[in-house]
């Protein structure tokens, strides 16, 4: 069974605030519907995970996008170059088509 819970009050520049809800999950229910609850974080809700009662784990979705979080971990780096520069490189014509390629290539199986 799932609950939700108060999690907080975020409050704006021009004083207004949000109640945020967040999902609370048990141990056990995470390890039974770990999918549909990964998809809704997916979807961007914050799900608290308690075990024994007490909150164990706070899941969210990453902050950022992909790229940055890329970045970020040494995977990705900005571009050095406009993508339109790409069209300044030079095309080659292959020898072959790629279909002959294909054949080729199982010919030899």
């Amino acid at each position: 069974m799932e609950n939700v819970h108060t999690a907080g009050v975020r409050e704006s520049s021009d004083g207004r605030a949000t109640l945020c809800y967040m999902r609370t999950v048990t141990h056990r229910e995470m390890r039974n519907s770990s999918g549909e609850i990964l998809r809704a974080v997916a979807s961007g809700e914050t799900v608290q995970v308690t075990n024994n009662g007490q909150v164990a784990a706070v899941i969210s979705p990453p902050s950022g996008g992909t790229l940055a979080r890329l970045q970020e971990q040494g995977a990705a780096r900005a571009a050095r170059r406009p993508v339109t520069d790409l069209l300044r490189v030079p095309r080659r014509k292959a020898a072959l088509t790629s279909e002959e390629i294909v054949a080729d290539a199982r010919g030899r199986w």
